[in-house]
């Protein structure tokens, strides 16, 4: 998309703000700076989803892991999670978290895996919420919850939009695109000068 076609694209949602679910799957987003060679800015990704939805907090919705360390009895979330959960809170997402999960892994340097897969609780979420949205916006290129998208579209006639960097599309949102269960796939790529991240961590300062 150009800068034009992203200005139309977020105007089209003035008369809409109201009504429109997003959801940020920063696990996933977190993910895009792998292909990006940019990362995704909280407060960035913040203000464009205000574009999109407004008033309703309830309605810009924020999923990611809280990381508490390797210890089940350790109550001291780690530097990075705060930081992440913190800033979503600061620009005004509902932020949804849960434990994340450390896994012992042979193959892994660390000898464990880090787990926290928060797609039940999206999908849960997309239908419980159902009477109070008409079009989601979805940041996240993963497949999983594209059953629960059809099944909204089907039986509610809910619409759609997803947002992922080009390398982090599943082939079910691909998919999906063309049964025309999705409205549309955005791409981070196009979106650079408004996402791009221009926060420096307190200690990297000088």
């Amino acid at each position: 998309m150009t800068k034009e076609e992203i200005k139309k694209f977020v105007e089209s949602f003035s008369d809409k703000q109201e009504r429109t679910l997003v959801v940020v799957d920063y696990g996933n987003v977190e993910k895009w700076k792998n292909s990006l060679d940019w990362k995704v800015g909280i407060k960035e990704l913040g203000n464009l989803v205000k574009n999109f939805s407004k008033k309703k907090k309830f309605l810009r919705r924020f999923y990611y892991g809280s990381d508490y360390g390797q210890s089940e009895k350790n109550q001291s979330l780690s530097g990075w999670s705060r930081s992440v959960l913190e800033r979503a809170d600061m620009n005004d997402f509902e932020v949804i978290t849960k434990r994340v999960k450390y896994i012992h892994d042979s193959n892994n340097k660390s000898g464990f895996e880090k787990k926290c897969d928060l797609d039940v609780e999206m999908a849960i979420d997309l239908v419980k919420e159902r009477e109070n949205y008409d079009t989601v916006i979805l940041f996240s290129g993963d497949g999983d919850l594209m059953y629960a998208i059809k099944y909204l579209h089907e039986e509610y006639g809910k619409e759609c939009y997803v947002f992922g960097a080009r390398n982090h599309i599943g082939r079910e949102v691909i998919d999906a695109k063309k049964e025309g269960i999705l409205k549309d796939i955005l791409f981070a790529e196009d979106f650079e000068y408004r996402l791009k991240d221009s926060y420096t961590p307190k200690f990297w300062r000088r």
